[in-house]
């Protein structure tokens, strides 16, 4: 095979790969409809070319932009970078640029502001890596014109802050906890009451009993405060499920300042399964949810608007996955 033409075509590719040049095409777009055998040969065809997408002549030619507007909020917490990573891997692929604004995802006006600031420019469409009721308000007042996505609209095909709170639900029942706590992420984010709501249902549905509840505010330093006056014994609590895991370790500090012994007294598990999770000791246990996945699947379908391709091509999402560690253990 030739190597190192850097103006090949897709149609040199799908030649070199024995394939259509439709195929090379749904898989420079991640479709699933790819088979893993077909999508090696189309990469290796692609390497061995040395195809590179020409992002400016695709545009060019097409009077299209490839820039998309991102608005983002708490980008010192690492759930929200991770979603912005995946969005921003998953545009680079495929050409686009992004222009990010930091909001509060708190302030309507703040998300307002930010939201009137990106489309002021020429971007191609618009997505939020923030999961605030301010933002569905503020996407619900623009019209009908650039394309616009939410990772909360994307949970209403595939809710997986829900089954996140089910994963955690179901291991502490395993272990035979039955009278549980809570620590949910701010009520104004659907994300927070999406696995609150499914660790409830699914406690539940298990014969355990929710006996107290809480609500942080995605903070190390919120959960830190209100672990300090969590009646642990007085409620006869055994384990304590966190709605990320920021708010986790800090539950596990303010529970071993009490005295209170993490795993022998109570069991931990937070959500998100962060970079740092793994190396607390005891080391935690947390749902690991694929949250650059969720960036990719944002930004796919919101490119799928963009360029006008079936949304049924965009990549599937990884369910949520416990991840067992030294913070929980059997009743």
């Amino acid at each position: 095979m030739l190597r190192g033409v850097s103006n090949a075509t897709i149609y040199d590719v799908a030649k070199a790969a024995g394939v259509s040049h439709q195929t090379v095409s749904r898989y420079l777009r991640g479709s699933q409809q790819v088979r893993p055998e077909t999508g090696q040969r189309v990469q290796q065809a692609l390497d061995a070319l040395g195809y590179r997408v020409n992002s400016a002549a695709r545009y060019l030619r097409s009077q299209r932009v490839n820039r998309v507007g991102v608005l983002a909020h708490r980008l010192d917490l690492s759930g929200p970078v991770r979603v912005l990573n995946g969005v921003t891997a998953a545009g680079r692929e495929r050409g686009y640029l992004f222009d990010v604004v930091s909001v509060d995802g708190n302030d309507a006006d703040d998300v307002a502001s930010g939201l009137d600031l990106i489309l002021e420019q020429q971007v191609a469409g618009v997505l939020a890596v923030v999961q605030s009721s301010a933002v569905i308000q503020a996407f619900q007042h623009r019209g009908p014109g650039v394309p616009l996505i939410s990772n909360v609209a994307l949970e209403g095909e595939s809710p997986l802050n829900q089954l996140a709170g089910e994963v955690a639900a179901d291991h502490l029942a395993g272990l035979g906890h039955t009278r549980l706590g809570y620590l949910a992420g701010p009520s104004t984010w659907p994300s927070a009451a999406d696995r609150a709501s499914g660790f409830l249902r699914r406690a539940r549905s298990l014969g355990c009993t929710l006996v107290w509840e809480g609500e942080g505010d995605w903070s190390a330093a919120s959960a830190y405060r209100i672990g300090g006056s969590i009646p642990i014994r007085e409620l006869g609590i055994t384990a304590v499920a966190a709605g990320n895991d920021s708010m986790a370790i800090a539950l596990i500090a303010a529970l071993t300042d009490r005295g209170i012994r993490v795993p022998e007294d109570v069991s931990v598990v937070g959500t998100d399964n962060s970079p740092e999770s793994g190396y607390l000791r005891p080391a935690l246990t947390t749902v690991d949810v694929d949250q650059e996945g969720e960036g990719a699947h944002m930004l796919l379908s919101l490119v799928a608007q963009i360029e006008g391709w079936p949304a049924s091509e965009v990549s599937g999402l990884r369910p949520p996955a416990l991840i067992a560690r030294g913070s929980t253990a059997a009743i």
